[in-house]
């Protein structure tokens, strides 16, 4: 992971456990000018663009290029040790009003020579669907896995709100945390990725995995906050119908969440209904983590980073159990996954 409170995986999740927060006023002030609440890495935590890749810098938005420095350390930590090139899942911001455009294909290449981790272009792919696309993309990766294609797959997300069209835009919109207010996310960014294979992989070549993904459900929002139909909360509910029918719980209950809350009082509606229709499923009393009050929102780095934090604290010892991450985007996407210890 690469976060405004961490730039390893490790570093985050400590800094999460111990709630060390890193939201700041902004400079940036909104249309009744007030600072705005940010969770931006300060510009020495960002590796510079590659001299390769001057060029193309040279023509490309800011936006790109920043996406692509985010993603340099957190790539190279989840592929270490990996002697072939994998396929890269990649979770993107979906287009946004006022914002920059969503990167292409070139961008994957852009990755390789920027970061040095060769990939397996033919199987990778970009998906630009904001907060859930990490996690809608691990039905993407069981599909490779299963069919043996590869024998391991790269899921990562990567995005920024370090875009002031994007930020005069969502203010526009009343959306974004400032001082003196309470319902809005403060705009954040990182990039989050995950080595997956599958279990008998793992027992074949003897590696140690941290945790394992027990169950994964997927769902859509009709009434999500660009629709005109009413917000029912249905798709949230309907990826944890999914989620708990794949489950083997054994009895057992989800002992804890992360949560994709991101601030905004919109989400706490889908989460009441889909958690409500649930309820047998969750141990009593429920943790509920929310890493985002930390660091801002990181739109579409957002699921695998949850995913990710679930599993460095089952392989801590600090979690216990299955923990539920569920993450909704703007548009219509809802999913969820269960993650639990490699022995259970």
């Amino acid at each position: 992971m690469v976060t405004p409170v961490g730039l390893t995986a490790r570093s985050t999740a400590a800094a999460v456990r111990a709630g060390i927060a890193r939201t700041r006023l902004s400079p940036v002030l909104n249309k009744r000018f007030k600072p705005l609440i940010t969770g931006f890495l300060d510009e020495e935590h960002l590796p510079p663009v590659s001299e390769k890749l001057s060029e193309w810098a040279s023509h490309s938005a800011i936006h790109l290029q920043r996406l692509l420095r985010l993603a340099t350390g957190a790539l190279q930590e989840a592929a270490r040790g990996q002697s072939s090139p994998l396929p890269l899942l990649l979770a993107l911001p979906a287009p946004r009003a006022g914002g920059a455009m969503v990167p292409d294909g070139a961008f994957l290449e852009m990755l390789v020579v920027q970061s040095g981790i060769p990939l397996d272009v033919r199987h990778s792919r970009l998906f630009p669907h904001g907060r859930a696309g990490g996690l809608l993309l691990l039905r993407e990766a069981q599909r490779l896995l299963t069919s043996r294609a590869v024998p391991r797959v790269l899921v990562g997300g990567v995005d920024t709100y370090f875009d002031l069209g994007l930020l005069t835009a969502l203010d526009a919109e009343e959306r974004l945390l400032a001082e003196g207010l309470s319902d809005g996310f403060a705009p954040g960014e990182g990039a989050a990725f995950l080595c997956l294979r599958l279990p008998d992989a793992g027992q074949r070549e003897g590696a140690e995995s941290l945790a394992r993904i027990s169950a994964l459900g997927l769902g859509r929002e009709e009434g999500h906050r660009s629709s005109s139909k009413p917000y029912r909360g249905e798709g949230l509910a309907a990826a944890f119908q999914e989620l708990f029918q794949q489950w083997d719980g054994r009895g057992r209950k989800v002992q804890g969440v992360y949560a994709g809350f991101n601030g905004e009082n919109f989400w706490a509606k889908e989460w009441g209904v889909a958690s409500l229709r649930h309820a047998r499923y969750f141990a009593d009393p429920l943790r509920v983590e929310h890493p985002v009050e930390y660091m801002g929102d990181p739109g579409a780095a957002l699921g695998p980073m949850l995913v990710a934090l679930a599993a460095l604290g089952l392989h801590k010892g600090y979690r216990e159990g299955g923990w539920l991450a569920w993450c909704s985007s703007d548009q219509e996407e809802r999913a969820a996954v269960i993650v639990e210890g490699t022995r259970v």
